[in-house]
């Protein structure tokens, strides 16, 4: 399937100061002070129920100048929510221009690096930047295959970090101090009871991200987070009850009440 140019806008928030390191370190789930410059880390944002109200490539561009790829949702409204966590912190929080997601050359898999004012992260093979116009090929069809969500409007501040996979892309510290969230993250990791998972579907129709699609034969639902592709065997991320995913070892497609069917490629989760 050829992967046609991107549409999907993304976001960046710059954060910056002597106290960075440490007030982000106590409110995003991965290790973030074990970021040397020019690299980056997947990392969250939780409330204090657990649920993720942020995902992001988080890039040291410098040793007190910071770059989140925000994987949907404004930055703007990072920064405001943030802020109130600042105090007396030596922290400076600036939304940057909202922009368009464009693929780039070849760039090693978690590199970092700020050119002209723009951030770029490194995926392998291809990079990722923010810029004023789309161009090149859509990321996202790679990325939906690796398992890296982009959080729709309604997704944030829905799920757990489980629920989202971020274990499986290494954005969560089970080893460092407190942050938002922690206390549920531990307790589902070592007690379980998520009972959600990411799953990788092929869809036989192109559906709208943020779809809730209702199976036919309950009525249960699975939430598709991003999708794209043409009219047939359509790839996406979606969030679906463990139940989904019984028998999906068989490859077989589950039929919903809108005509769609879902087959269910792959999970992650806890």
């Amino acid at each position: 399937m050829s992967e046609t140019a991107s549409t999907l806008p993304a976001e960046t928030l710059v954060i910056e100061g002597p106290d960075a390191a440490q007030f982000m370190h106590g409110q995003f789930t991965s290790p973030v002070l074990a970021l040397p410059v020019g690299s980056w880390q997947f990392s969250a944002w939780l409330d204090a129920t657990g649920r993720v109200r942020a995902l992001f490539h988080l890039a040291r561009l410098a040793d007190q100048r910071w770059g989140l790829l925000l994987r949907g949702g404004r930055a703007a409204d990072l920064k405001d929510e943030l802020s109130r966590f600042v105090f007396r912190s030596r922290v400076v929080l600036l939304a940057q221009p909202a922009g368009m997601l464009t693929i780039g050359p070849a760039m090693a898999l978690h590199a970092a690096d700020e050119t002209g004012g723009v951030l770029h992260v490194g995926c392998g093979d291809y990079s990722m930047a923010v810029a004023a116009d789309a161009s090149g090929d859509d990321p996202r069809a790679r990325q939906i295959r690796e398992g890296w969500p982009w959080l729709s409007a309604g997704a944030i501040g829905q799920y757990n970090a489980a629920s989202l996979g971020l274990h499986h892309l290494g954005a969560i510290a089970l080893n460092k101090g407190c942050y938002p969230g922690q206390e549920i993250v531990a307790r589902l990791h070592y007690r379980g009871g998520n009972k959600r998972r990411l799953c990788r579907v092929i869809l036989s129709q192109a559906v709208a991200a943020d779809t809730r699609l209702k199976r036919a034969s309950d009525g249960a639902e699975l939430h598709l987070l991003d999708a794209v592709g043409g009219d047939s065997e359509v790839p996406g991320l979606a969030v679906a009850h463990e139940d989904w995913l019984v028998g999906s070892q068989d490859w077989h497609d589950i039929s919903c009440t809108s005509g769609t069917c879902v087959r269910i490629v792959e999970s992650w989760g806890e």
